[in-house]
């Protein structure tokens, strides 16, 4: 895959190396309390102090932050990790991809919110939990953030023989694909009949889900091929052997040694691979209905 030089996307947290357990904050910052207790003390400083805060909220600042020393993205951030060079060249790998996606998307979609990626090792703090390397990539609809540690790749290639660069742009445009979901509401809509039928039920409509967001990785690798030219040979077999390696049922059937296609919850090999390719084949976002009776 053509990506050393490309642009990089600004929506990039880098977490790797800190810690995720516990209070997210610096600690109460004394001085600032000591100011603001003496300014609340009088009608002039209670007019100051609701100015500043006003200013603070408006601004998108959380004013907790300002109080504890914290800001913004400087929560969970580490300063002092230093990672290989193997695991460097893969986060600037995962930002290109991502700014790739962003290219693409902004495209497509009017006014599209571009998602953030965060990059984490171990553990990881998101507005829908707390999560560990073992859950894989994964997308929060609640902070529109999709979380990688990057030894998931190293995973890929060893453990699901999914080797390649191309194979790893496939799970991040596949994340990103889940964001697209967010946006056009389609999420909330799956996540809403969750408690109102049946578990088996709910897990088809977790495939259609799931299949669709690989759709969205074909659409993206479509476009990006067309406008770039990224692909190198044997590139998109990367991606097709990724999706059939994360299939339902083949994973079952290594795991457990069997195959019970009621709890699928991301669809099988075949329907991953053939998804993803139509994505790529069409690049036409409007093909992409994996809820109609017949799509799977």
């Amino acid at each position: 895959m053509k990506w050393k030089g490309n642009r990089k996307s600004s929506n990039v947290e880098d977490r790797r190396g800190a810690s995720s357990g516990g209070s997210s904050g610096g600690g109460l910052n004394p001085m600032l309390i000591g100011l603001l207790l003496k300014l609340v003390t009088s009608k002039k400083g209670l007019i100051i102090v609701g100015i500043v805060l006003a200013v603070m909220y408006f601004t998108g600042n959380n004013p907790l932050n300002f109080i504890t020393g914290n800001t913004g993205n400087q929560i969970e951030s580490s300063t002092t990790y230093k990672g290989t060079a193997k695991e460097n060249e893969l986060a600037e790998f995962s930002n290109q991809v991502l700014r790739s996606t962003e290219d693409v998307w902004n495209q497509i979609i009017q006014d599209y919110r571009e998602p953030t990626l965060v990059l984490f090792t171990g553990s990881v703090n998101s507005a829908c939990g707390s999560a560990s390397s073992a859950t894989g990539p994964f997308y929060c609809p609640g902070d529109e953030k999709l979380y990688i540690d990057l030894s998931f790749f190293e995973e890929m290639e060893k453990n699901l023989n999914a080797p390649g660069d191309f194979a790893q742009a496939y799970v991040i445009a596949h994340e990103v694909g889940h964001h697209i979901q967010t946006i056009t509401g389609i999420n909330k809509k799956v996540q809403a009949l969750r408690g109102k039928v049946s578990q088996t039920e709910y897990n088809k409509y977790s495939v259609m889900l799931e299949l669709q967001a690989d759709f969205y990785a074909g659409v993206w690798a479509h476009h990006s091929q067309k406008d770039n030219l990224i692909l190198d040979d044997n590139d998109l077999e990367e991606a097709l052997n990724a999706a059939n390696a994360i299939g339902d049922d083949r994973l079952q059937k290594q795991s457990t040694g069997r195959v019970v296609p009621d709890s699928f919850t991301h669809g099988t090999s075949a329907q991953r691979m053939r998804w993803f390719k139509k994505g790529f084949d069409t690049g036409d976002v409007n093909q992409g209905d994996t809820f109609s009776t017949s799509s799977l």
